[in-house]
This record gives structure tokens, C-alpha cells and sequence, in this order.
């Protein structure tokens, strides 16, 4: 191979190699960015000097200007010597700064410029996590809100919509600012409601557009119910959660996602607190669809998020009496049990308890032995689970000793052990 003498001034002082990125420091010097970031990193506490001159340097790489002309100068030779064994330099992606934020946020507003400054936007998020927080910290979660609800008001699906909402999901932060801004935004709620069930999506050809759109929906959406207030979630429209109950049912909805079925579950979930909340869902069906989805369900989270949510559900005998009609309702919640994960251990003992506590018919009971239910409580005393879950599934199993006393499944070791039993 040829060899070929590099010119000394694209070399960087400190490393002696072609400069990625060329900065300049207030001396006047010219590094490779990587290298001079990396010498005033190492630096000792009030000793930051330029490696060349000596001189006092400050810590902030603020203050190192990109030398735009020698970095076209180097990428440019690269290419002309490529053939001769030399690596091509890329362009650099500069990080992002507050005015270069505020232009993009404009350009948002601007209906001839704002697609291109939303595409831009997405590509800067995924190069690293400055740029999000660069962004949050620039307004841009107060630009898409405003963007969402212009959208919504002019009653059509503006494009760009999908950059919106993604870029609302990935720069959010629940920081005092953002909370404010959404925590009481009845408009907000409503606007991704209207763009989960818009009819222009149901016409859009393109499946893969409009699963992200409506994954991308409701990911926003868990992320503005997560802070809002007490008074949003009392408000809540039984629309509200039908739609969240439409997104549980996959063979319903033509295009749905496993991440926008977790969402949908984390925001009825986030919802539960207000009992209220919890009647309108048992109403609408809530229940019923929970175990539909289960059954079909082979996911570790999703299990965990619907047995907490049935857990809530059960806490009312208007919820017990729905689980109890299905017919894979007992025995749904007593296969899970010592299967899945801990967390979905303690719902279904809780979903049990609840139901041998305040539904305990003979009928009831019988089905909790048939189903496998009163052995896996057995089961749970013997397992190595937490001491509170042991002791909830003794206190059920002591609590029916005289409906199950008789079965082969529960030996007389459980039921006898403890005096006075």
C-alpha cells in the first residue's frame, strides 16, 4: 500500500491521529473534540490547561468552538486518498444547544417547515440522551401538546402526528413544568382519544403507521395519566374506558401492539384508585375482557399488570360477582398462581381471599377445589414464598376447613398444625 504523509495540521496535539472533529480552544489550539473533552475530564480540580500551551483552560467544553473549515478540509481529503488505504471521516453530529431547540420548536408552529422539524427532532432523540433532556429543558413537550391539539381541533390527523406523539413519549419527564402542563389537561385526553379511534387510520392502508400511531397514543397517554390530578381522573368518561377495554381486545381492534395493550392496562390501573372509576369499568365488561386476555396471554408483564388490575376490581362484590360468571374466572386466577412472578402470586391470593372472604357459596367453594384452586393454596404454604403470601393462603384454607377437610388435596398437616384450629 502507498504510503501517504498526512498533513501535521489534521492531527490532533494530544492523540497524533486525523481529527474526527475538530475544536478550538480559547488558546487558540485545535483538538480532536473526544480527545480534549476526555484531558478535561481527567484534569485534577482547578488545573484544566491546554495540553500545548500550558495555559488555564475552563472545564466547560462549552467554551471549544468546531473548526467547521479544517473539519471539511479533513473529510475531504479522506476521500480523495480513500483508494489509498486512508478511513473516511463522517460529518459530526453536534449536540444539541437551547437556540437550536427554540428554532426547531418554531419551526413547529411554521405549517410549511414543522414536518421536517418534528423528523428532525425524532432522529436528534435517538442519537443519545442529552438531546432529549436538551429538548425538554427547550419547551418541546408544550410544543407537541399544542401540535396534538391542533391537530384535534382541526378534526383531521395532521401529518406529522406520529413524530408528535413519539416525541412527547421520549423527551417526557415528570418534572414540575410538565406536570402542570398536563396534569389538569381535560383537551389532552380527549385529543388522543379521538386519534385512537379516528377513522382516517381506519382507512390508512399502511398497518405499520397506524400501530405506532396508536401504541405511540397510548404510551402518551399512560404518561399524562400517571400526574394527573384527582379531579382529571374523577372526570373520566365511561367513553374513556371503553376505549381502554377496545384496547384489550385483540381480536376487536385491527391494529394493536403488546406495548399498547401494557399502556392501556397501566393507565386503567393508575385510574383504579378512584372507586368510582372502578364501578364504570365493571360496567363496561372490564373483567370478562381481563380474563379473555389472559387466557391468550403468554407474557410475564401483561400477567402481572392484569392480575393487579383484576385484584382492584375484586375489591368490590360487583367485580367479585363478574369474575365468578365466567367460567375460567377461578380457575384462570388459581393456574397463575406459583407460575408467573411474585408480584402476580400476592394479586391472585388477594383475588382468592377477597372471594372466600365475601363470595364463599358451597358452590363457590366446590369450584375453588375443583379447579385446583384449595392445591395451589397448599401449594403456596410448602413453596418458598413471602411469609405474608403463606400465611393469606393458611388463613383461607383454616377459614373452609369444613367444606375441604375431605379432600385428597388438603393433607390434615395444614389444617391441624396450629392449636386451636
Amino acid at each position: 500500500m502507498e504510503e501517504v504523509e498526512i498533513p501535521k495540521y489534521f492531527l490532533c496535539p494530544i492523540s497524533l491521529q486525523i481529527m474526527k472533529d475538530p475544536v478550538t480552544t480559547v488558546t487558540g489550539i485545535t483538538y480532536d473534540r473526544e480527545n480534549i473533552e476526555t484531558w478535561l475530564l481527567m484534569a485534577e480540580e482547578n488545573t484544566y490547561t491546554c495540553p500545548v500551551t500550558k495555559q488555564i483552560l475552563s472545564r466547560d467544553t462549552a467554551l471549544l468552538t468546531p473548526n467547521h473549515m479544517l473539519g471539511k478540509f479533513i473529510r475531504s481529503w479522506t476521500i480523495c486518498n480513500a483508494e489509498k488505504g486512508i478511513e473516511q471521516i463522517p460529518s459530526p453530529k453536534y449536540p444539541l444547544n437551547k437556540s437550536h431547540v427554540i428554532r426547531l420548536i418554531r419551526q413547529v408552529k411554521n405549517r410549511d417547515l414543522y414536518l421536517e422539524a418534528l423528523r428532525k427532532m425524532v432522529t436528534m432523540i435517538s442519537e443519545n440522551d442529552e438531546n432529549r433532556k436538551c429538548l425538554d429543558e427547550g419547551g418541546a413537550i408544550k410544543a407537541m401538546v399544542l401540535f396534538i391539539l391542533r391537530s384535534f381541533k382541526e378534526g383531521e390527523l395532521i401529518m406529522g402526528i406520529e413524530e408528535a406523539l413519539k416525541i412527547f413519549h421520549l423527551v417526557w419527564r415528570p418534572t414540575h413544568e410538565n406536570k402542570q402542563l398536563v396534569k389538569e389537561n381535560h383537551d389532552l385526553i380527549e385529543a388522543i382519544l379521538w386519534i385512537l379511534k379516528s377513522r382516517e387510520m381506519c382507512n390508512n392502508n399502511n398497518n405499520q403507521v397506524v400501530t405506532s400511531i396508536k401504541t405511540h397514543a397510548m404510551l402518551v397517554l399512560k404518561d399524562v395519566i400517571s400526574v394527573s390530578s384527582a379531579n382529571l381522573l374523577s372526570s373520566l368518561t365511561p367513553e374513556f374506558f371503553q376505549q381502554m377495554l377496545n384496547s384489550l381486545r385483540k381480536n376487536n381492534v385491527k391494529y394493536i401492539s403488546q406495548q399498547a395493550t401494557k399502556a392501556a392496562l397501566h393507565v386503567l390501573i393508575d385510574t383504579c384508585p378512584r372507586g368510582r372509576n372502578r364501578l364504570k369499568m365493571i360496567e363496561l365488561g372490564a373483567v370478562f375482557e381481563l380474563i379473555e386476555l389472559e387466557l391468550s396471554n403468554n407474557e410475564k408483564r401483561v400477567s402481572e399488570l392484569v392480575f393487579s388490575l383484576l385484584s382492584q376490581l375484586c375489591s368490590l362484590a360487583d367485580g367479585r360477582a363478574e369474575l365468578l360468571k365466567h367460567a375460567a374466572g377461578i380457575a384462570i386466577v388459581s393456574k397463575k398462581i406459583l407460575r408467573i412472578s411474585p408480584a402476580t402470586d400476592e394479586s391472585a391470593i388477594q383475588i382468592l381471599g377477597l372471594i372466600a372472604k365475601f363470595s364463599a357459596t358451597k358452590e363457590v367453594l366446590m369450584e375453588m377445589l375443583r379447579v385446583g384452586g384449595v392445591t395451589k393454596l397448599c401449594m403456596v404454604i410448602q413453596a418458598n414464598c413471602e411469609a405474608s403470601l403463606r400465611k393469606k393462603a393458611l388463613e383461607i384454607l383454616r377459614a373452609h376447613n369444613n367444606v375441604w377437610s375431605n379432600s385428597p388435596c388438603v393433607q390434615i398437616y395444614f389444617l391441624t398444625r396450629y392449636p386451636g384450629q
